[in-house]
């Protein structure tokens, strides 16, 4: 008898429970050639860009990105940090940090859906490590199908060609996380909030037809995404509306102060409207010349807040007569999204 529970504890020490934190991705090297193999991997996801494959393959590996890789390089070059790019050591420091809040029973890995460290080495280490539980927990607050759905069929595409395969479970979103939401509202009153006359809540911007998909309740109008329903419970607008609310109520900020709206778009058709750079604009003419700008899709600084928002954005408002726009930062390697995540993976 002894013998017997002292081999089950060895076993149970040996089993671990596997916990892989994905983001988008980034460029092993902020040059014109590492933009080029991110930029191929990256646009041609049917779940990013869902035209018929040989035509997405050759508008974006023939047209597109030969022309943008060179300019978006640049951009790299000035976001690029001393230990890499700010996706990847943010996303490592926050590995380590959940490692460690959660202890021996765990195997904490961090991947990329598009480059390095890829989906499948991590799951690979998953499996070298005797995991046979596995979480997997996209680094997206909002659920969309271009980032948390293209995450989720990765892991079921590399999966599905193992003969074992681990307990898996899957978290979609977690837009309204009381302990995420806390921790922009940190950060936001790292400022004088009073000094500022509007604040804009900026998204990742997505084409409406792909909202409209799978859900025939989205009309992507004024209304239809101000409260979570059944309806729309998977829909990314309407999750970006609640995170921005559940910021604003906790900052006592008033309805009319606040705008929620969408970035980084591109391409000829509709985008969920209204978009960012045109907001920053209609403020100045309404007379609002002091903005302050969260980021909420984002949990790490990156291209599209620091550069996009805190340089681009920025110019364009003083260009218009805006006086100040200041950004609110991401979630990155603080110690409380460590804990958000740690928390996350225990329930």
């Amino acid at each position: 008898m002894y013998l017997w529970c002292r081999c089950t504890t060895l076993l149970l020490r040996i089993m671990k429970k596997g916990i892989l934190l994905v983001n988008l991705g980034t460029p092993d090297a902020p040059t014109r050639k590492g933009l080029k193999t991110y930029l191929n991997q990256f646009l041609t996801d049917r779940r990013v860009i869902d035209l018929v494959w040989p035509f997405r393959y050759a508008l974006f590996q023939g047209i597109v990105v030969p022309i943008r890789s060179g300019r978006v390089a640049k951009l790299y070059d000035r976001l690029w940090m001393k230990e890499g790019s700010p996706l990847k050591v943010y996303g490592q420091r926050v590995a380590e940090g959940v490692q460690v809040e959660l202890g021996d029973d765990y195997h904490v890995e961090l991947a990329m859906r598009y480059q390095n460290p890829s989906i499948e080495s991590a799951l690979k280490r998953m499996r070298e490590h005797h995991v046979t539980e596995l979480t997997i927990l996209p680094l997206f607050p909002q659920y969309a199908s271009a980032t948390t759905g293209s995450v989720f069929e990765e892991v079921m595409d590399i999966m599905r060609r193992r003969e074992l395969l681990p307990g898996i479970r899957f978290i979609g979103s977690y837009y309204d996380n009381p302990e995420v939401i806390d921790i922009y509202c940190k950060n936001a009153r790292q400022y004088d909030l009073a000094a500022y006359d509007h604040f804009l809540f900026s998204f990742h911007g997505v084409p409406v037809r792909y909202l409209k998909k799978e859900n025939d309740y989205c009309q992507c109008g004024p209304d239809c995404c101000q409260s979570i329903v059944p309806e729309n419970s998977l829909c990314y607008s309407a999750q970006c509306h609640a995170t921005a609310f559940a910021i604003a109520e906790k900052l006592g900020i008033p309805r009319d102060k606040f705008t929620v709206c969408y970035q980084s778009r591109f391409g000829p058709e509709k985008w969920v409207e209204p978009y960012t750079d045109y907001m920053i604009k209609e403020q100045v003419e309404k007379g609002n010349k002091n903005l302050l700008v969260f980021s909420p899709a984002f949990v790490a600084d990156c291209l599209e807040t620091t550069i996009e928002i805190g340089y681009e954005y920025r110019e364009e408002f003083e260009e218009e007569g805006g006086e100040k726009l200041d950004l609110v930062a991401s979630l990155n390697d603080d110690p409380a999204w460590i804990k958000a995540i740690a928390n996350m993976v225990r329930s």
